[in-house]
């Protein structure tokens, strides 16, 4: 490509992707599959390599990259970027205190006419300042003492909400004072990822935020996934400032700056009260944290005349909110099994008032991470809670701890430990080398695991039984009629109609078809048994490797890794769940019970031109569910993978396939749409 063509091409790009980007990051609106968005990226990065003088400030190509620093540059603040003062009172009247504050400063005395105030939300994350010139983000830094900060600019610039080039008709020169923070569900997710890969987790969001921002390494930063809320200005020139904070706001928005949108104007010490009373009852409903609310005098004038006391503006206050981290002692660690067998430390706590509720028990997470923390009965401990995520054990005050003798250094209590059977049915507990969490291995006997194992016994992919749903699930467990799989072919109207809100039609239906699916596939079964790591794909490679259950119940590691796609993990799993009697136990009983299925499985001998051929399906089909598409596939012989490889030989293209179409034509792999694919079928 000419270069004149490159630069035209290049700039549209950018335009495209940033564009595509405000929607997603900013607007919550995507426009634009992933897959779309990945190829016109791709683009604009081939066109900067072939002519790396085009590369740009305000290149999305800018957001990831950059060498590792040696050391933060300090940056001297044009503008100070000053705290504001924290109103400690949490009830009413701190706001009542600050707006007869405002008044009497004001020289308005017993005046009716209340005061305009812009309210918004106070984030708990790091105060970030970003400046523009002609619209293009050019540095930013960190509030550091107030004076002087340090120069973040590549870790911020893999912030994707933050714009690299402002919209519409930018200033000279813009300031921009904001709070870049960690979300609660991303917070979740990375370290829900960092756990299973046996890493350091985040020790809380505002911890994240301000440690990805002040990583050295902006590749590192890039991980972390950050979000950021404008709330006000630093420098500005060659623009025409509007008159009241709140139409400040209004007009980041515009340029295309994320901001919040709970914030509003109001009236008065009573407008405050009721925004600060709102905003505590939706608080453990937002997806990030706040620890209180921002009341502003609106109009930029009084703001210049009320001025500044100490470094503290006199126009604003921070109203807090109770506190989320209070210290408590741990009288107890016990572990608790989840509906999928997960054991999870949980410290018992002496009771302490926390985020606006008792707190009693803290999630400790696995074992690595109660070891990594080292905590132990007695331990006096830092326990936080935000919103509706489980409280936790920050970090142990270790001056505290319980000593066997004053003098010494040996511990009162000895470290965690992971029980080895588990502590509701008394199944082995294992916890695979690479997996952060250990699991029970009682899944078809363990009461924790009871309604989920039922739930995925009787499910439509597996033993098929209709009617046999969530509630109808609690109530037999509940009522202890059905503690295993088996006990449900030893149902009884009698005991059915006993049930709440169980007609005797509905009762006759559910054990109709329980009969019904007493004939099954192997396949099904070996699915249904909801055996770690084995999902249907897996089951139907048992069935047809082995052709009986008997075989593959005797199977060792070694033989079951003969098996197409099975690999040492979930050999092992399959290992462990036969060796338990307990399951096999339940396995006898369904036999007993007439749950059955010809020996052999019927696909394995389909002679078909599709059979042993590997399709992948991608999109939407108009007239093909993909489970039937999945179904037609394997009742020739075929074979349906999740992902596009080599060994692919046709993938199934419907409306809005992603990724896996264009990994398909650059494999030069058959693409079959859905007339062509039943036409292949028909053959």
């Amino acid at each position: 490509m000419q270069r004149a063509d490159a630069a035209a091409r290049a700039e549209v790009l950018r335009r495209e992707i940033e564009r595509h980007d405000h929607a997603y990051y900013v607007l919550d609106q995507p426009t634009l599959p992933d897959a779309e968005y990945d190829h016109l990226y791709r683009e604009l990065q081939a066109i900067e390599a072939e002519h790396p003088q085009l590369l740009t400030e305000d290149s999305p190509t800018r957001r990831v990259g950059g060498k590792p620093l040696a050391g933060f540059v300090p940056v001297r603040h044009a503008v100070p970027m000053l705290s504001i003062r924290t109103e400690t009172d949490t009830d009413a009247s701190g706001a009542r205190a600050f707006d007869a504050r405002i008044r009497r400063e004001l020289g308005l005395g017993d005046e009716p006419a209340p005061i305009e105030y812009a309210v918004e939300l106070k984030f708990d994350g790091l105060a970030i300042n970003l400046r523009y010139e002609q619209g293009i983000l050019i540095q930013a830094a960190t509030r550091g003492d107030g004076e002087t900060g340090e120069d973040v600019t590549q870790n911020i610039r893999t912030v994707h909400c933050i714009p690299l080039r402002l919209r519409g008709d930018v200033p000279e020169i813009i300031e921009v004072r904001g709070e870049a923070y960690m979300s609660r569900p991303d917070f979740e997710a990375y370290n829900e990822k960092q756990r299973r890969l046996g890493k350091a987790t985040l020790v809380n969001p505002r911890n994240g935020a301000a440690g990805s921002i002040r990583q050295l390494d902006p590749a590192m930063a890039a991980e972390r996934p950050l979000s950021f809320y404008a709330y006000g200005l630093g420098e500005s020139r060659g623009w025409a400032i509007p008159a009241t904070h709140s139409g400040v706001l209004d007009a980041l928005a515009l340029f295309g700056l994320p901001v919040c949108e709970h914030r509003a104007t109001v009236q008065g010490a009573d407008g405050l009260i009721a925004f600060h009373s709102r905003m505590r009852q939706a608080r453990d409903g937002l997806p990030f944290d706040i620890d209180g609310v921002v009341y502003k005098v609106n109009s930029l004038a009084l703001q210049l005349r009320l001025g500044f006391v100490t470094r503290e503006p006199r126009w604003a206050v921070a109203h807090k909110y109770p506190a989320e981290e209070m210290l408590t002692t741990v009288e107890a660690i016990e572990v608790q099994v989840g509906r999928t067998g997960a054991i999870t430390p949980v410290a018992r706590l002496a009771p302490v008032f926390v985020g606006g509720v008792t707190v009693t028990n803290a999630t400790l997470h696995n074992e690595t991470e109660a070891r990594r923390k080292d905590v132990r009965i007695g331990d006096t401990v830092i326990v936080r809670r935000a919103g509706d995520v489980i409280p936790e054990v920050v970090s142990v005050v270790l001056a505290r701890r319980p000593r066997r003798d004053l003098l010494g250094d040996e511990p009162l209590y000895p470290a965690f430990e992971l029980p080895k059977a588990c502590p509701v049915c008394g199944s082995a507990v294992e916890r695979p080398e690479d997996e952060a969490i250990a699991r029970c291995t009682g899944g078809l006997i363990c009461p924790a695991q009871r309604k989920q194992a039922l739930l995925h016994f009787a499910g439509r992919r597996a033993m098929d039984i209709e009617g046999l749903g969530d509630k109808l699930v609690e109530q037999l467990v509940d009522a202890a009629i059905v503690k295993t799989p088996a006990d449900l072919y030893k149902l009884g109207l009698l005991a059915m109609v006993k049930l709440e809100r169980m007609a005797e039609k509905s009762a006759m239906n559910l054990l109709a078809a329980i009969e019904k699916s007493k004939v099954t596939t192997l396949a099904r079964f070996i699915f249904a048994l909801g055996i770690r790591n084995v999902g249907e794909a897996t089951a139907k490679d048992l069935a047809r490797f082995f052709g009986n259950l008997d075989a593959l119940m005797a199977a060792d590691t070694d033989r079951l890794q003969q098996v197409p796609d099975v690999g040492p993990v979930v050999a092992a799993s399959i290992a462990r769940f036969f060796a338990e009697p307990h399951n096999v136990d339940v396995i006898e009983q369904l036999r007993a019970a007439g749950v059955g299925w010809p020996d052999g499985e019927p696909a394995a001998s389909v002679s078909s031109p599709i059979s042993g051929k590997t399709f992948v399906l991608t999109g939407t089909l108009p007239g093909l569910a993909r489970d039937e598409a999945k179904d037609m596939i394997e009742a020739l012989g075929g074979k349906v993978a999740g992902s596009v490889s080599k060994k692919t030989d046709f993938v199934v293209a419907g409306a809005e396939a992603g990724s896996k179409l264009d990994k398909a034509q650059t494999l030069g792999i058959t693409i079959l749409d859905e007339i062509q694919f039943r036409e292949l079928l028909q053959k």
